[in-house]
């Protein structure tokens, strides 16, 4: 008869110490967020809307804390040999640091799990064997649902053991895809931490192609700033902008599983829009122009032409006086104002102020000694209003913009010597309007809305915010975005070889230039992590056509991937390799031709395959994803079937932005990729 196995104790096995370490890490997360839940405010506030404000703060406090079971609580340990800060005498003692996505202490306040983006933290990413930083011992951990099955050690300061590449980290990378983007908090490489890690005082650029890590590295920008400068960014906001919704749906789960739930998710056109109902859209002619950066100069000339000198006095009548303001004397006020370039609005309200100080000054001469409260009761004079009225009126962005493009004499008189007459034409409508609300206005015409309203009114600016995708912008569009950041600080992502839009972006110089932020850094990812070796390589057959000169992404994975291009015949074999690769666990992706997506949504239903739409989370049951090539962009699969890639060409207004939307598509799987066609294959990969 066989003895059980004798239990080893604890302190003999690493793996039951780490585990151990964890199970007590997570009861000091929850004691945390008990005591966050136990606090009484009763006492503490002396108003409801300082205890309505505090009560949303301790909320959001419990929210952070919350553990989520299959979510690592940390990921890593760094062993010091010296303590960080402290004299590196021989024979101090170093310390350990277990490395997670939010701080946890004991009850006696000394730390189980340091935040990623701590100082003391930066050597898990950017320590080498060349450049050991001082560790002794940096271990990774393996999970499965939650829980510790593996660790990896690296022992950088030890000459005798060599480096070598961590099968951990290749798993995390290549781990299955299910549901909505996950954070690379665990993944992040040197290259990458260099970015995230950047100041907040400075805009950065990232020109990365596909799986290069670009928008997580955006995104984990904003956690880090967020900690870094808390105090600044809670006053002055921070705002993702991505190019959809179905986008913004994929990655609004990244920053709240960093603990970060106060970051606003936007697109361009939600944020120029503001109460417009956009109902129409422009041919790309009309639409290229409209997000030419010359329609800021022809707006601009539109709203200040409604200035017009004075041709008579102001005469303001206090009691029995009478104070005469000369023409001329208004015509140096107003000229005065236009050269300081302030904001129309603003000129316009300090107007009467400058003309009741006028007021004042005779009234001081003739002996009076008239106060704030008098010059503040001349500019509302009903005298003093009626000339600024006349001289300074109020304008209507909507209005201004729609007379701009309707009625051709004015649009003439405002773009001369800017726009051509036959662009003048390009952009006019065809029929007339009868008012603002009635209008069908365009995306490219909510911009140009805001522009003349951030011509009237400055836009309230933010303290921080990322762009992704923003190769597809146009000039006035980033304008639009500039206005949202002028004094603070942005992070701009994108692709040039991704451009899919007939004004998108030609360099990234140009770019930051429209964004008003020439002074931006400009880095380029050319690591690509999460795209095949195979499936990169097929795709870099485009670049030459759509982007020369850029650096091909160079995949870092050790899995080749699985790849296939297959001729068929019939839909019934497209929807066969999707059957194919939904055999593989993770989610898989069908992409098409938008114009051939519903043709492919019937014969799944007909199959009995259940599908879901871009955005749409994952389930067990139901893996697959039905995906127009227009939306592709920014998501990702663990598998992916393209569907006829000739057509996904076709479906674009030109060759160049056909060949780009076709390596977006073919750049979404992490894993596997099939192309299937029955149209002979675009030149431009047959080679």
């Amino acid at each position: 008869m066989s003895r059980p196995p004798t239990p080893v104790p604890v302190a003999d096995d690493p793996l039951a110490r780490e585990r151990s370490h964890l199970a007590g890490s997570r009861a000091a997360l929850r004691a945390m967020r008990e005591d966050a839940e136990s606090l009484d405010i009763k006492d503490v506030t002396a108003n409801w809307v300082n205890a309505e404000v505090l009560a949303r703060q301790i909320g959001e406090r419990i929210k952070s804390l919350a553990d989520l079971s299959d979510t690592p609580l940390f990921f890593g340990r760094l062993d010091y040999l010296h303590s960080p800060g402290a004299d590196r005498a021989e024979g101090a003692d170093g310390e350990r640091f277990y490395i997670g996505r939010r701080h946890v202490h004991d009850h006696d306040g000394d730390p189980m799990v340091i935040d990623w983006r701590a100082p003391v933290s930066q050597p898990f990413y950017r320590a080498s064997k060349k450049d050991p930083m001082d560790i002794g011992l940096r271990r990774r951990f393996g999970y499965t649902r939650g829980e510790i099955t593996a660790y990896e050690d690296e022992h950088l300061s030890d000459p005798a053991e060599t480096a070598t590449t961590s099968k951990l980290l290749q798993q995390e990378i290549e781990r299955p895809r299910v549901g909505p983007m996950r954070d690379i908090v665990a993944t992040i490489q040197p290259e990458q931490d260099e970015i995230v890690r950047s100041g907040l005082g400075g805009t950065v650029c990232v020109q990365g192609g596909p799986g290069t890590g670009k928008t997580a590295v955006g995104l984990h920008r904003v956690a880090y700033l967020l900690y870094a400068h808390r105090d600044r960014l809670a006053r002055t906001g921070t705002l993702v902008i991505g190019p959809n919704r179905s986008f913004l749906h994929y990655i609004e789960q990244v920053l709240p599983a960093l603990g970060e739930l106060t970051v606003k998710q936007a697109t361009v056109d939600d944020l120029v829009a503001a109460g417009l109902e956009v109902r129409g859209a422009d041919d790309a002619a009309a639409a290229v122009l409209k997000g030419d950066a010359r329609m800021a100069e022809v707006l601009k000339r539109a709203v200040y032409a409604h200035v017009t000198m004075p041709a008579e006095p102001v005469m303001v009548v206090r009691g029995s006086r009478r104070w005469r303001v000369p023409a001329y004397e208004i015509e140096e006020i107003v000229r005065e104002l236009l050269d300081r370039g302030i904001r129309y609005g603003a000129a316009r309200e300090a107007l009467p102020q400058r003309i009741a100080h006028v007021v004042l000054v005779q009234m001081e001469r003739s002996g009076e000694a008239p106060d704030d409260r008098v010059q503040d009761a001349v500019a509302r004079n009903a005298a003093v209003k009626a000339a600024v009225k006349a001289i300074w009126p109020p304008v209507d962005p909507a209005k201004l913009v729609l007379r701009l493009l309707t009625d051709a004499d004015f649009l003439a008189v405002h773009a001369e010597g800017i726009l051509e007459e036959d662009e003048q034409k390009t952009i006019l409508w065809a029929k007339p309007v009868r008012s603002v609300k009635s209008a069908k206005w365009s995306a490219a015409d909510a911009v140009l809305i805001d522009e003349a309203t951030d011509i009237v009114e400055r836009t309230h600016s933010l303290g921080h915010v990322v762009l992704d995708e923003a190769q597809d912008l146009s000039p006035m569009q980033y304008r639009a975005v500039g206005r949202r950041c002028s004094t603070g600080s942005a992070t701009v992502l994108g692709d040039l070889a991704q451009g899919t839009t007939p004004w998108a972006t030609r360099s990234w110089d140009e770019a930051l230039a429209h964004l008003g932020k020439s002074d931006g850094v400009i880095e380029e990812l050319t690591a690509g992590f999460r795209v095949p070796t195979d499936v990169i390589t097929y795709a870099s057959r485009l670049l030459p056509h759509i982007a020369p000169g850029l650096t091909p992404v160079a995949s870092v994975r050790e899995n080749p991937g699985f790849f296939d291009v297959r001729p068929v015949e019939t839909t019934d074999q497209v929807v066969a390799a999707c059957e194919e690769l939904l055999r593989n666990e993770g989610s898989t992706g069908l992409i098409a031709a938008d114009a051939r997506v519903p043709e492919l949504a019937e014969a799944l239903t007909a199959a009995g395959i259940g599908h879901l739409a871009p955005g749409e989370e994952t389930t067990a049951e139901t893996r697959l994803t039905l995906v127009p090539a227009s939306l592709a962009k920014g998501l990702e699969y663990d598998y992916v079937v393209l569907d006829e890639p000739q057509a996904v060409v076709d479906g674009e207004p030109d060759e160049r932005t056909g060949l780009r939307r076709l390596y977006v598509a073919l750049t979404r799987a992490v894993s596997g990729l099939i192309v299937t066609h029955s149209a002979p294959l675009p030149a431009a990969l047959a080679g």
